[in-house]
């Protein structure tokens, strides 16, 4: 299973290089007021889905803190006596 994941992860990976390979052309993004920038469309590419990866994980820790703030709070009101291991799977 592992060799699997691995050769999947490196087939990704090849794709996504030769993709790049292939837009290296410079394309121009155009803000308001005049501006542009004038960038690689590959780089462009990687700038947009690194800011949403980085939104979206930000959007997650108002959740993963409120989540840990609850099972503390039930960890305090049921304290476990006589802590069982979990079941196997």
């Amino acid at each position: 299973m592992r060799t699997l994941t691995w050769a999947v992860r490196l087939t990704v990976f090849l794709l996504l290089v030769a993709f790049a390979a292939k837009n290296v052309e410079p394309v121009t993004l155009r803000f308001y007021f005049d501006l542009a920038l004038q960038l690689p469309l590959v780089l462009l590419l990687f700038v947009f889905f690194a800011a949403g990866a980085l939104l979206g994980a930000l959007s997650l820790i108002g959740t993963l803190l409120r989540q840990r703030r609850e099972i503390s709070v039930l960890r305090k009101q049921f304290p476990a006596t006589d802590p069982a291991p979990p079941p196997p799977i």
